[in-house]
């Protein structure tokens, strides 16, 4: 066994050397996306009427600042909205009156919730509830909408001169 390390010693350091730079880059990754953040935070829920693109482990912002992520959802069977459940930074104290809304980074961006805090000045507390919600927007519906626009009748549009007699 002697023999054999000491002929294979410079594979031996190349592949000890591979799995250190592999473990450091699994906690690196892990570190800068928030992976486990907020475990230990306190959790609210915010009931939506469409969470398209809310799945769990997404981000909580308030003013683009990630504060939490979704710990879990579900169908709320008497209001047939969706119940998320919000994992947010024990260190945030957000106003028991703040809202929520379901929004992207832009066009081809990834959704996330983002919360808007109140005026009140009770905050808010562990198993509370958000009512003040916005859903998702639904694009395609948006562009089906401005495709099937009903076109007006020909003369009637505004500010055509009409003819000189």
């Amino acid at each position: 066994m002697k023999g054999l390390f000491r002929e294979n010693a410079g594979e031996a350091i190349v592949g000890l050397f591979v799995v250190i730079l592999a473990v450091f880059f699994v906690l690196f990754a892990w570190n800068h996306t928030g992976g486990g953040q907020h475990t230990d935070g306190y959790k609210v829920t915010a009931l939506f009427p469409n969470a398209a693109g809310v799945n769990v482990g997404t981000d909580v912002r308030v003013a683009g600042l990630k504060i939490g992520s979704v710990a879990a959802q579900k169908l709320d069977p008497q209001s047939f909205q969706v119940a998320v459940t919000l994992a947010l930074d024990p260190a945030i104290k957000l106003p028991a009156d703040s809202s929520a809304s379901v929004t992207s980074e832009g066009l081809l961006g990834s959704t996330f919730v983002a919360l808007t805090p109140g005026g009140s000045e009770t905050a808010l507390k562990n198993g509370d509830t958000i009512t003040d919600t916005q859903g998702a927007m639904d694009l395609m519906a948006l562009i089906g909408q401005f495709i099937n626009k009903p076109s007006a009748p020909a003369g009637s549009e505004q500010g055509a001169a009409s003819p000189k007699p």
